[in-house]
């Protein structure tokens, strides 16, 4: 009988896919060089390859971007669809970075999340005057 794992096992599927579906990372390759890099952990455990699978109830600890956030799977992916739809295969556990993550502000339409006002961008230019 031949078939890949995803057609035995529907419930699961490959990490650095699952990343991607999630819009974790923007590339699947993206999400492969985050795993080999060790700063994916699924169930606490250190993964380093992005053929490790994961399910339903599985936790994953990402440190991306400066922070870290913690995940639950809810439910594999089946494609990269848009962020509403990639929001309803993981539930957000916790993140370090107090409050919302950039990623996350975005996705839930915080304008300018991580862009200074327009105050703040003349006050900063100000004070680079004043100093140089």
């Amino acid at each position: 009988m031949t078939g890949s794992d995803e057609d035995q096992h529907p419930e699961t599927q490959r990490l650095d896919k699952w990343l991607w579906f999630a819009r974790v990372t923007k590339s699947r390759s993206l999400a492969a060089q985050l795993i080999q890099d060790g700063k994916v952990r699924v169930n606490r455990t250190k993964v380093t390859k992005p053929s490790q699978t994961v399910r339903s109830g599985d936790v994953l600890t990402i440190a991306v971007r400066g922070s870290v956030e913690v995940l639950k799977v809810l439910a594999p992916g089946v494609r990269r669809g848009p962020p509403p739809e990639a929001r309803q295969l993981y539930h957000v556990v916790s993140s370090a970075s107090g409050g919302l993550s950039p990623r996350a502000a975005a996705d839930a339409g915080v304008q300018g999340a991580n862009r200074p006002t327009k105050r703040e961008r003349r006050l900063a230019e100000r004070l680079a005057k004043q100093d140089g």
